[in-house]
């Protein structure tokens, strides 16, 4: 990832509304989330969301699907995990006896969980 994509990324995650739409579809997975049920979920007005989810499509960190009636907004994981790589890229290779667990922190994780759909009542 170039610096200037980093830094677009970055900018686009750094409101409040766009992060917590971030995270929602990070936690949701491939499948994604209807507009209205993000919308619903965070407490957001429509013209609101759809601002916020250009923005972050935008900078290529969600991406949109047309099923029906309805757009499906899913987390693009490729461009999240470049921008982890490019963040975290030579972790602690100065002083790596001084980082300690934090050079654990910087390897990529093997354990990838399946994340569970919240039950609606």
């Amino acid at each position: 990832m170039k610096t200037t994509d980093a830094v677009r990324a970055l900018a686009a995650l750094s409101q409040d509304t766009r992060l917590d739409v971030f995270r929602l579809l990070v936690q949701q997975g491939a499948s994604g989330l209807a507009a209205g049920e993000i919308a619903e979920e965070l407490g957001v007005s429509p013209a609101t969301l759809s601002f916020h989810l250009k923005e972050l499509a935008h900078v290529k960190l969600v991406t949109a699907r047309q099923d029906g009636r309805f757009v499906f907004y899913a987390a693009n994981f490729p461009t999240m995990n470049r921008l982890l790589e490019f963040l975290t890229a030579n972790c602690c290779a100065v002083d790596s006896a001084a980082c300690g667990a934090a050079v654990m922190a910087c390897a990529p994780s093997s354990n990838a969980r399946k994340p569970t759909r919240k039950a609606r009542a």
